[in-house]
């Protein structure tokens, strides 16, 4: 995408004073909160810092145009695995600097799975901060009175969703917008379980074999049958469950604090929320792991969130930087949004669990605050804990991130998706994204 270009911030190369921060959350709370976190690190480091806040689904487009202007910025926190990838693609990661930060702060206060989705070989791409984990999210009490199980598997969650899916709830929503990243999670959370992966150990694209078509094929089922009508997306998904119009539906975790009715711009509507805006709280599992028939054990998706430090940076205020955002800074920065933020550094190496322990009180909101434990049970908790150790992702796993680097901006899966929920014939479209696949994968070499 950008290879030739140089990119790094080179007027601020050899000024040790100065840096340029991105951060892939935009929402005005977080930059708040961000810009707190970078002013006393400014105040304590000498450093100033310019803060800027990206949005993700822009993150590629201002990634390419400040790489050809020679004007990168030096840190970029809040980036997820695929953007990772993609900067690392193109050569744009001071991978020696990135080393030496979590060998200073000590490989093993990380989650290992965390540190090995962010290495590619034995180089260190990005500092691995947080995680947030997909979620299957459905309604307990819808389940308990039609005697259903968890929907853990295939075979649970087509049931459930042909048994509750009625005029006035639909069984199962989850997105199928074409072009959208969230479309294409929502499906690999899904596949992730059947076994499907985008590409072996060995490089081949397996995205068009058989436990790849099986998911498609399901997925294409529920929402054609037992779903809401038209194109769904992150909002429209949330909106039905929220309004009590959904049995099911996938999101991420950072859900959690709006379905407890701790958010105004996004307060559940469903009847009894009118008297207790935490019903859907109340009333709702969680699955985190999916089995389908093509696999022999389960599996979920899930992001991990990452500070990296650009190429030709102000290498040594780089670095000072990301270090305060692991330490001083981080319980700050995870308390932001704990339900979506997950410590994937556990401690330090005088208090292996310090963060962790620390996470497990932290209050969730944004208009009004409160422990998760006042609305999730034990169990949703032991599970959102366990998400980064437990978390796959197509092409990383299998030591082909380049691949999904390179599949940024292009979303053929979303596409595939959308084709197979609005009618079109499965085979057809899974041949079609394979081929697709590979192409890209053919412009890498």
């Amino acid at each position: 995408m950008v290879a030739g270009c140089s990119g790094g911030s080179t007027d601020n190369a050899g000024d040790q004073s100065s840096i340029k921060v991105w951060i892939l959350e935009d929402l005005p709370d977080r930059v708040k909160a961000t810009q707190a976190i970078v002013d006393r690190f400014s105040q304590s480091a000498g450093v100033k810092v310019e803060l800027v806040a990206v949005a993700e689904d822009q993150f590629t487009q201002l990634l390419t145009s400040s790489a050809a202007a020679g004007d990168l910025p030096d840190v970029v926190g809040g980036i997820p695995l695929p953007s990772v990838q993609t900067m690392a693609g193109n050569d744009l990661i001071d991978t020696d600097a990135v080393g030496a930060v979590v060998d200073g702060l000590d490989k093993a206060t990380f989650a290992s799975r965390a540190l090995e989705l962010t290495r590619s070989g034995d180089k260190q791409l990005a500092v691995p901060s947080d995680s947030w984990t997909q979620l299957l999210l459905y309604r307990t009490d819808l389940f308990k009175a039609a005697g259903l199980a968890a929907p853990t598997s295939y075979e649970a969650i087509k049931a459930a969703a042909e048994k509750l899916d009625s005029g006035g709830v639909a069984g199962f929503v989850g997105a199928n917008t074409p072009g959208d990243a969230f479309t294409e999670q929502t499906f690999e959370h899904v596949a992730l379980g059947n076994g499907c992966q985008l590409v072996d150990q060995g490089g081949a694209v397996t995205i068009d074999s058989d436990a790849c078509r099986n998911a498609f094929s399901f997925y294409g089922d529920l929402v054609k049958n037992y779903s809401t009508r038209g194109n769904q997306d992150v909002d429209t998904t949330r909106a039905s469950y929220f309004a009590g119009k959904a049995a099911m539906f996938v999101w991420s975790s950072y859900v959690l604090d709006e379905l407890a009715g701790l958010r105004k711009d996004a307060l559940p509507s469903c009847g009894p929320c009118k008297q207790d805006p935490a019903f859907l709280a109340k009333n709702t599992g969680v699955v985190t792991t999916i089995q389908g028939p093509d696999s022999s054990k389960p599996a979920g998706f899930g992001e991990v969130s990452s500070w990296t430090i650009t190429k030709d940076s102000a290498t040594d205020a780089s670095s000072r930087f990301v270090r305060y955002m692991m330490s001083d800074g981080y319980v700050p920065w995870i308390s932001m949004t704990p339900e979506g933020k997950v410590p994937v550094r556990t401690g330090t190496p005088e208090a292996r669990t310090t963060y962790s322990d620390q996470w497990a009180k932290l209050p969730i909101g944004v208009d009004t605050k409160a422990p998760m434990s006042r609305f999730y049970g034990a169990s949703i908790l032991d599970a959102l804990a366990k998400g980064p150790s437990e978390l796959s992702r197509w092409g990383i796993s299998t030591g082909h991130g380049d691949l999904i680097g390179a599949l940024q901006g292009e979303h053929p899966v979303a596409e595939a998706v959308n084709q197979v929920t609005t009618g079109s014939d499965v085979r057809q479209a899974v041949s079609t994204l394979g081929k697709d696949v590979r192409s890209v994968q053919e412009s890498l070499k």
